[in-house]
């Protein structure tokens, strides 16, 4: 039932506010696997972080179905920047499973904090310029993806402003980042399998750092949610959603923090 709810609760805003579901799904999912027989305390960060994104790689494809039917997905930039997506999760995947679970914690929460900054005064970069060309969208899409394997997320904390900074209608800009989580969440959940292949310290039924029993139900619950989350997004101002979202994030990440280093 804890693993239906969060997927309900982590579904529906990343279907609102095109963010993934990670930022909720690893503080939540580290506690819950801390609380567990057979989880080893310096690995659960990072089940958490691989089940995480191997649910966005299910979630993504609910919210972005959402978003295309409101014609908000620009597709050739989805095309341009998932070559730098990919690298980048890739990379970050290798980062992240050779790092300690604490000094993880720490840019975890730091993030956390940042986008919870963001979402609280309603940041927004001013619209000044157009899409960089192709070299330019790798770069972007290699740091979006490296950063969003980091923390497990689909990208749209960054995706959002760099596109809105780049004269995209807000809207676009979020149907286009639900989009671009989805090759987030292939190469991330790749290489949280690969990184953790044949650790013996696993609990049973993990995949890697993907603990199978915990995604079998997070991501029927947040598929049914996700598009309801994007048609309020085009329905309602999501301000002030943003910024009670951002007070729940900046809470959980403080209890994930707690029980790793109590």
């Amino acid at each position: 039932m804890a693993y239906i709810g969060l997927g309900l609760f982590a579904g529906f805003f990343a279907g609102m506010l095109g963010i993934g579901g990670g930022l909720v799904m690893v503080p939540l999912l580290t506690m819950m696997f801390a609380a567990q027989d057979g989880f080893p305390p310096g690995e659960v960060l990072h089940l958490a972080l691989g089940t995480s994104i191997a649910t966005i790689l299910f979630t993504s494809l609910s919210s972005l179905h959402a978003h295309h039917q409101h014609d908000a997905v620009l597709w050739k930039v989805v095309l341009q920047i998932t070559p730098g997506i990919l690298f980048g999760t890739l990379f970050g995947t290798l980062f992240a499973s050779n790092v300690p679970a604490k000094p993880l914690a720490l840019f975890f929460t730091c993030f956390v904090c940042f986008v919870a900054l963001q979402m609280i005064l309603d940041l927004k970069p001013k619209a000044s310029r157009e899409l960089p060309g192709i070299i330019g969208v790798f770069a972007v899409g290699t740091g979006i993806g490296a950063v969003s394997a980091l923390v497990a997320i689909g990208g749209g904390s960054l995706t959002v402003p760099f596109l809105t900074w780049c004269n995209v209608r807000v809207q676009k800009a979020i149907g286009t980042s639900a989009a671009i989580g989805f090759p987030i969440a292939v190469g991330g959940s790749l290489g949280y399998i690969y990184n953790g292949w044949g650790r013996a310290d696993l609990p049973p039924w993990s995949l890697g750092f993907v603990y199978l029993p915990a995604l079998l139900w997070l991501v029927p619950s947040s598929m049914l949610i996700a598009p309801l989350g994007a048609r309020l997004a085009h329905r309602l101002p999501v301000a002030t959603l943003k910024r009670i979202f951002a007070c729940v994030l900046i809470t959980l990440a403080a209890k994930m923090l707690w029980s790793l280093f109590a």
